[in-house]
């Protein structure tokens, strides 16, 4: 390749976690001695951000960028996750929890644990299945600790963070802004296209400014300036299967020590979340329009918060799906402008990271080769494909018919993907997802399992293991994770170590 076809400069149109997070992963691996990187944002504009939980993978991000993980605990006022507590899901009375990380371990037989632990509550045992986690048991105790990364005998403690997402995207500002990205204040007004390629060529500001690049990330939220607005990429609208459209948040003070969990509560019309952080709760309600006014919405957010308002509440207004493609010429859109599915499993920053992680695998060049664009396209439709389906299991496996919502998730007609899923896991307790899905195995039985989904056998070869060993492995795991869950200090604890560090 020759020196006159690489990329020499950037322009990320929008701030918010996405811009930001998009400009400091680049400012970090592509450096700006050679390569200018501007972000083009105004205050004018408010970001959507309201307060984000997220997943394990956010600890590779900011390892891939060099965030000290304390410096960023303090400066966003997060909190640790080791999962998602469901509350009324299933049916009014009942809750369950998708942890985070390994369930059981890794019995070194190519069968996943699940089985050998469907096979012993067929045969009697406890079917509580936290409590062969060790992160599930963990959060009910109020508990959280690293732990080394070799791990030992004891079972590792795999984690997420809540934290401000305005915070989040100030630290990844000052971060990016140290490195040599710009930042440049304006509002986009019109963004003209190169006649002959079809390629974008500038952005003009309302002061008069156009600003020139070779290479634009669309950052710009739900409005998609670039991507929707300019070049036309269609919206595939899955609101048929997701359809809770709009959301109502609002942050609250604390009530009590920050849990380790983000609680996910059904409600009338969808469902209401709830994220402790160190200095408030973040809160909100997802809920479709069609079966919930606005206003009705928010009085009842307003009157089930844990504490007094500290702000007026956020409506935001969006529709479930994602564009038909997210990388068009020389144009990516990361994040909102993307697509968007309902922060149900605490996904959508994970959408970011693996557009910014892909962006860097698939660099590309002024030529914009069409087989790095394909892949590229290819492989977040199936992410957002596989998310889609995983998040469709929380609304069709339900018992509740108490509300015209509850009535029509039940009776919904579900992809044909999902459906394989379901089939199969009533059968033998097995989903079958690709290498590269966000939501493993043992994600997906949480959230089977605990919406009701039973499996009436398990994998066959399950059997191969002779019944005393089988106790004795059980057993074993469970020792090993009462000892290790034992050794935790409290989370609050734990929390208060890191912030006395920077006194």
């Amino acid at each position: 390749m020759t020196d006159d076809r690489r990329i020499r400069s950037i322009v990320v149109v929008g701030g918010g976690t996405a811009g930001w997070m998009a400009a400091a992963a680049l400012a970090r691996s592509a450096g700006t001695h050679s390569l200018s990187i501007t972000l083009v944002e105004s205050e004018d504009i408010g970001t959507v951000g309201v307060g984000e939980a997220t997943i394990p993978p956010i600890q590779a991000f900011n390892k891939l960028i060099g965030i000290d993980e304390d410096a960023f605990v303090r400066e966003t006022q997060a909190t640790f996750k080791l999962g998602i507590e469901f509350v009324d899901w299933r049916r009014h009375g009942h809750h369950y929890l998708h942890p985070f990380g390994l369930a059981g371990a890794d019995l070194k037989t190519g069968v996943s644990f699940s089985h050998y632990w469907l096979r012993w509550v067929k045969e009697g045992g406890n079917p509580d299945n936290i409590l062969f986690s060790a992160e599930g048991e963990a959060a009910r105790l109020g508990r959280f600790g690293r732990t080394p990364p070799t791990g030992g005998a004891l079972p590792n403690i795999n984690y997420a963070f809540q934290f401000d997402a305005a915070r989040y995207a100030a630290f990844l500002r000052r971060f990016a802004e140290a490195r040599g990205v710009v930042r440049c204040e304006g509002r986009v007004v019109d963004v003209r296209r190169d006649p002959e390629n079809g390629f974008i060529a500038d952005v003009a500001l309302a002061d008069g400014r156009r600003v020139a690049a070779d290479f634009f990330i669309d950052c710009s939220g739900f409005r998609s300036l670039l991507l929707g607005e300019t070049l036309g990429v269609a919206y595939d609208d899955w609101s048929r299967w997701l359809p809770a459209n709009r959301a109502v948040a609002v942050p609250c003070a604390s009530a009590g020590d920050p849990a380790p969990i983000t609680r996910a509560t059904a409600r009338e019309a969808g469902w209401q979340w709830r994220i402790p952080l160190q200095h408030r709760t973040g809160n909100g309600y997802v809920f479709s329009d069609a079966f919930l006014g606005e206003d009705e919405a928010t009085s009842l957010l307003l009157s089930r918060l844990d504490g007094a308002a500290q702000a007026d509440p956020r409506l935001l207004r969006f529709k479930a799906g994602r564009r038909t493609s997210s990388f068009v010429g020389n144009c990516l859109a990361i994040g909102l402008s993307s697509g968007f599915l309902e922060p149900l499993e605490s996904t959508s920053i994970h959408f970011i990271q693996v557009a910014i992680t892909k962006l860097l695998d698939m660099f590309p060049d002024r030529d914009f080769h069409p087989a790095i664009l394909r892949r590229f396209n290819a492989e977040m439709d199936s992410l957002y494909e596989a998310v889609r389906d995983f998040l469709i299991a929380h609304y069709r496996l339900t018992e509740r018919d108490d509300t015209d919502f509850w009535r029509y998730c039940r009776a919904m007609e579900i992809p044909a993907s999902l459906q394989d899923k379901f089939d199969l896991f009533r059968t033998r307790g097995q989903v079958l997802v690709e290498a590269h899905d966000v939501f493993a195995e043992t994600n997906w039985f949480a959230v089977l399992y605990g919406q009701g989904l039973t499996p009436q056998g398990y994998h066959p070869l399950a059997d191969a293991m002779p019944d005393d060993d089988l106790r004795l492995a059980l057993a074993q795991i469970r020792a090993a994770i009462r000892e290790r869950v034992d050794g935790l200090p409290s989370h609050r604890a734990f929390l208060d170590r890191i912030v006395a560090r920077a006194n």
